[in-house]
C-alpha cells in the first residue's frame, strides 16, 4: 500500500524522489542515528507533519532513545537530559526550520559549530534541509498515516 494520498511522487517524479532517498541513505551512513532521528523529530514537530512524526519517533526508539526524552523534546531547552551536542543540533534544527524568522544568525552558527566538525556540521545542515523538504512533501501530498483511523 502506498502512503501517497494525492500524487504518487515516487512514480511521477521518480528520479527526483529517488535522489532524495539517496541523500537519506548517505545521511544514515554518515550520522549517529539517535541524533539524526532526534533532529528529524524536532523539525517534524515544528512543521506539524504527522507522518514524519510517527516515522522518526519509531526510528529514534530503534536507535535507543527513550519515550521520556522523545515526549519532552519540545521542551528540550529546559531539560538536562539532552547532551550539549544534542542541544546544539536541536538549536540548529530550529534555526533552519524557522529560517524565515530566525535567519540562522552568526551567533547561533558559532554556538552550534563549537560541537561539530566541519563535516558533521555539513551533514547536520543537509539532514535538516532534507527533513524540511520531506515534511513539505508529506504534508502537501497528504501522506497517509497507517495509524490514522476515525475517532470513535
Amino acid at each position: 500500500m502506498t502512503h501517497f494520498n494525492r500524487l504518487n511522487l515516487a512514480a511521477l517524479a521518480a528520479e527526483g524522489y529517488n535522489g532524495m532517498a539517496a541523500v537519506e541513505t548517505y545521511l544514515h551512513g554518515a550520522f549517529d542515528l539517535k541524533l539524526l532521528s532526534l533532529v528529524k523529530l524536532r523539525a517534524s514537530q515544528i512543521n506539524g507533519c504527522a507522518f514524519c512524526l510517527h516515522m522518526h519517533y519509531e526510528e529514534a526508539r530503534k536507535a535507543g532513545d527513550t519515550p521520556a526524552r522523545l515526549n519532552l523534546l519540545p521542551a528540550w531547552e529546559e531539560l538536562r537530559m539532552f547532551s550539549d551536542k544534542e542541544r546544539a543540533a536541536l538549536k540548529w534544527a530550529e534555526a533552519l526550520t524557522h529560517i524565515a524568522t530566525d535567519r540562522a544568525e552568526d551567533e547561533t552558527y558559532a554556538e552550534v559549530k563549537a560541537h561539530f566538525t566541519d563535516k558533521e556540521m555539513s551533514d547536520l545542515t543537509i539532514a535538516i534541509a532534507m527533513i524540511n523538504a520531506w515534511n513539505r512533501i508529506a504534508i502537501s501530498m497528504r501522506f497517509l498515516h497507517a495509524n490514522d483511523k476515525p475517532a470513535e
